[in-house]
Order: C-alpha cells, then structure tokens, then sequence
C-alpha cells in the first residue's frame, strides 16, 4: 500500500454526512464504490436563475430523521445516470459543499427517487477517490450514527 493511501482518513459502509449548504446534517449515508455520482433523494419542485447561474429548487424528506425540507442549489447538469436496477434515469445533477467527518469538499450530487432505498443518500467513488479509504467491514468510522439511524437494519 502506498504511503499516500496509508495518509488517507478511513470511511466504513455507512456514515453521517453533512450538506451544510443545503442545512442538512447528519444525513445517513451508504458509501459506494460502485456508484460513480453520489445522490440524495430530492424531489425537484423548479429550475430558476439567480445573478446569470441557474439553479435548482428540491424538497427533501427523510421520515426516519423526521426531516423534510426545501433546498437550492446551483443547477450543474441533467445527467443520463444508471440506476442501482440497471435503468438509465435523466437527473438533476448539482454540485454542494459535503462533509465527512473533519473532511469538507464540493461535491456532485444526482437529485433522485431513493424513498425505497435503506439509505436517504448514497456517496459514490467520484466523491471518495483521492480523499478516503473504504473499510467495507466496518460503519460509523467517521461518525457515530447508531442513534441517528435507530430501527435501521444494517
């Protein structure tokens, strides 16, 4: 293993991340490196334009947390994006300040449909390349989430 690797702050399968841009916190996240773009589920409500830059406005509602919400953010793209079921999905694509554990950096996120999913929002390799090491046996490395996600089943 490379010394740049052993540098690398350590996630496990499932964390608490941050959205402090969109006042999100403690979000429960499933890291997947399988999954290219990271999502959160988001229902898109319009497309408008602030000073020149367009931007997206989407509710978000996580019934577990018991938190539901209207966020902005800037509109990066529509983006053909493959599910988790093999489908491709057209999806609004924005980019947001994410935060795992003391690590912060913007990041792209689809906007999608994940009300059938475990996890509100899952973090694929584009977020977690060159910034994390995956232990893929392990959870909550970076935060501490057995209370945030009670009734959850690993």
């Amino acid at each position: 293993m490379s010394k740049r690797r052993k540098e690398l702050p350590v996630v496990g399968w499932r964390e608490l991340v941050h959205l402090p841009e969109l006042g999100l916190h403690e979000v429960p996240a499933k890291i997947d490196t399988g999954a290219r773009t990271s999502s959160l589920h988001g229902q898109v409500v319009e497309e408008f334009e602030r000073d020149g830059e367009k931007y997206v406005r989407f509710s978000v509602e996580f019934p577990e947390q018991k938190v539901r919400q209207i966020c902005e953010a800037v509109h990066v793209d529509i983006r053909g994006i493959t599910s988790s079921n093999g489908e491709k999905q057209r999806r609004y694509v924005i980019k947001s300040p994410l935060r795992i554990g003391d690590l912060e950096f913007r990041a792209e996120i689809s906007l999608a449909d994940r009300s059938d999913m475990k996890f509100p929002m899952l973090i694929g390799r584009s977020s977690l390349r060159r910034r994390f090491v995956v232990d893929s046996g392990h959870s909550w490395l970076q935060t501490d989430g057995r209370e945030a996600v009670k009734g959850h089943k690993p």
